[in-house]
């Protein structure tokens, strides 16, 4: 691979901190860290989003909730909370990085806020911003920041999702009247899904496939008023409310279509492609497909912030479940007077600390995310390589952090028993609300196709042009590769080194180099055998090219996910060598190695079926998981302390201190009670006594016996 995302990170080995003594969490230095470079946004943000004005309340009906939201938009707006990414000439700040990490923080107060804020000015506002020209700012981008002109972004149609290239709505230029004629042709042309679409959309930003002269030029945007200032549709525009949904019911979801809808020619957004009064098209990008994913790639943002709210969401609910997981009691196993603290038990730690490493590697690639996106909209890092870099690193994190999230959610329900149920604790209602998150702004599964054709094509590059003795020298070395690790030599060598010793396999295994060395080699192995599989692919017929891709469409999804993987590895080995205190670097440390040795205990077949791991090697690791885990549980509180929300932000009793007043009261009676000297024998303890004394009088008689003779 030859370029940062399809090649492993040279991260500096560091000297292996194990000096338990000096093992402590500075939160303060932590917390730093993990607001990254636009800390003084999130604080602003992360106050705003603790107000009681945008929280959720819960139980509203879907009606209710959405007149809710709509008004705290126009609270974020007096709040001055929405123009950070607009022009300085506008108001704004032209803070690309700080305005994703400050509405991404909204989603503590409510997802459904954060969507439609999103929606807004994220998508809507955005598509005017970076498709448009001058003339399309100025006439309304003022409206769209101070919600005089709320709005949607109508792409998504019900026929068409994920491939929006083949979406069905024509806009075809009429030279006569100098208009685009805009239509949706059938039923699974209409535009679906779409925010503020029901009920408060007034305008539209409405993707369409533009047709001039009778020419297709692929999918452009053009701006549409949808209803006048009653809430009335305009002629020849039409919709139907999405309804009520599994989640997000503050955001007005709809369905619009539009028969002979007459936009003037000067509605088109024009950045990258224009049609002149005769009809003629033109564009500063020759090619159409390039044309299509530079327009679309100026609007990832939305994945960015998906990211982002996704991995917030997983630290509110780890905050709350460990909280309660240190404070709950439950079964006496080791004392007849105190029962056992749930984050105690082996398993507990289980379910819980491995996803509390894996929220950690997440946010600090989210970080990284964020500052690649920042400078290639603030034009200091944007090259078309730099825009690709960031498609790609985008359609790589936002998959896993988003099916994280649904993770996290649901085992934090379920370690927190019934009371992780009941609603006031968020679990069910954050769960159901981030479910559609791994859908849009990119079905999950499709993006991570585009990040695996994304590592072909660097794959192919990387031998593209070179000589014959070079490639014959590549195959020789492949092939002495393959052997060296299927021959079971590998392993051999492995088994020879830890001569034995459990020890030495688990030292082995917690050694970064060793970590990075087999998460970079199950990307790079996976990804020249299939390579290799698809090298005739450019010989064959479409139809015989479609079918050899589908049938290893399941393995380029695997070795994408494991490449988004490793890049959150590698985010979280270069985000704990910034700590500068010694007992917070090996905390988080041991945090690293515990997401590392999780990755590769998830696919512990691939590593021994392929030679990367001795047996006996692989048999260390469930039992060094387990130490880690007895090593990072006393830090447990102080990790998610670091993450910063306070109580305005988690509303959630389980992580308010009820369970720890309950313990407390429920000891202190049994200790006035065994004080008094009036609580009852417990009937075990009694037959307990009876038996011994039994034993005892049997042992006295015996030794009477023993006596006489």
């Amino acid at each position: 691979m030859t370029d940062i995302l399809s090649r492993p990170q040279q991260i500096p080995a560091t000297a292996d901190i194990r000096d338990d003594d000096r093992a402590a969490v500075d939160t303060a230095e932590l917390g730093e860290l993990l607001l990254g470079r636009w800390a003084h946004v999130r604080r602003v943000a992360r106050e705003l989003a603790g107000r009681p004005e945008l929280h959720k309340i819960e139980g509203l009906t879907h009606t209710e909730h959405r007149l809710r939201c709509f008004d705290q938009l126009h609270y974020l707006v007096g709040q001055k909370a929405v123009h950070r990414a607009f022009p300085k000439a506008f108001g704004g700040d032209e803070d690309n990085g700080g305005n994703i990490a400050g509405f991404e923080e909204l989603v503590v107060a409510d997802p459904s806020l954060q969507i439609k804020a999103g929606v807004q000015w994220g998508l809507f506002g955005s598509a005017v911003l970076h498709l448009g020209t001058e003339q399309h700012h100025e006439a309304w981008l003022p409206g769209i920041m101070d919600m005089r002109i709320p709005g949607c972004f109508a792409m998504t149609e019900t026929g068409h999702g994920s491939d929006v290239a083949s979406i069905a709505t024509t806009a075809t230029f009429d030279p006569a009247t100098d208009e685009f004629v805009i239509d949706t042709p059938f039923r699974a042309a209409w535009k679906d899904y779409i925010g503020n679409g029901a009920i408060d959309g007034r305008a539209a930003v409405v993707f369409a496939q533009l047709i001039t002269n009778g020419v297709n030029h692929g999918v452009h945007g053009f701006y549409v008023e949808l209803r006048d200032e009653d809430g009335s549709f305009r002629p020849g525009v039409g919709g139907e409310d999405d309804g009520i949904k599994g989640g997000l019911n503050g955001i007005d979801n709809g369905r619009l279509h539009f028969t002979d809808v007459r936009v003037p020619r000067t509605n088109l957004l024009n950045r990258y492609g224009d049609v002149a009064a005769d009809g003629t098209y033109s564009s500063t990008i020759a090619s159409p497909g390039r044309r299509f994913f530079t327009m679309l790639g100026t609007l990832v943002q939305g994945r960015v912030s998906l990211d982002g709210a996704a991995v917030a969401a997983s630290k509110l609910a780890l905050t709350a479940a460990i909280t309660y997981a240190t404070q709950r009691r439950q079964f006496n196993a080791s004392s007849n007077l105190r029962e056992e603290v749930l984050m105690d038990y082996q398993r507990h730690q289980r379910r819980l600390l491995p996803r509390l490493a894996a929220t950690y590697a997440a946010a600090f690639a989210h970080e990284e995310l964020l500052e690649k996106f920042d400078g290639v909209f603030s034009g200091e890092h944007d090259t078309d390589e730099d825009r690709q870099d960031l498609e790609t690193l985008a359609a790589a994190l936002k998959p896993l952090s988003t099916w994280l999230a649904l993770d996290t959610l649901q085992e934090c329900r379920e370690a927190t028993g019934g009371q992780g149920f009941l609603i006031e604790n968020r679990f069910a209602s954050l769960r159901a609300d981030l479910d559609v998150y791994v859908t849009f702004e990119g079905d999950n599964t499709v993006l991570l196709q585009l990040v695996a054709k994304r590592l072909l094509t660097d794959y192919a590059k990387e031998f593209k042009g070179v000589d014959f003795g070079v490639l014959a020298r590549y195959a020789v070395s492949q092939a002495a590769g393959k052997t060296l690790h299927r021959s079971g030599l590998r392993r051999v060598a492995q088994t020879v080194a830890d001569t034995g010793s459990g020890k030495k396999s688990a030292i082995a295994l917690r050694d970064e180099d060793t970590q990075r060395e087999l998460l970079t080699d199950r990307v790079q192995a996976r990804v020249a055998d299939v390579a290799a599989v698809l090298r005739g692919v450019k010989g064959m017929s479409q139809e015989q090219s479609a079918a050899l891709f589908n049938e290893h469409q399941n393995e380029l999804i695997e070795v994408a996910h494991a490449h988004a993987e490793l890049l959150q590895w590698e985010a979280f080995t270069r985000g704990l060598k910034k700590l500068q205190d010694p007992g917070t670097r090996e905390v988080l440390t041991r945090l690293r190695d515990l997401f590392g040795l999780c990755l590769i205990e998830k696919d512990l077949a691939w590593f021994l079926m392929n030679g990367r791991l001795s047996s006996q090697r692989a048999r260390t690791l469930d039992g060094y998981i387990n130490r880690l885990l007895v090593k990072i549980r006393p830090h447990a509180l102080d990790l998610v302390e670091a993450f910063g929300y306070g109580p305005e932000h988690l509303r959630s009793v389980v992580a308010g201190g009820a369970e720890q007043q309950r313990q407390e009261e429920a000891a202190e009676y049994l200790r006035r009670r065994r004080a008094s000297g009036d609580a009852p024998i417990d009937e075990k303890t009694l037959l307990a006594r009876e038996a011994k004394e039994k034993k005892a009088t049997k042992a006295r008689k015996a030794a009477k016996v023993r006596a006489r003779r």
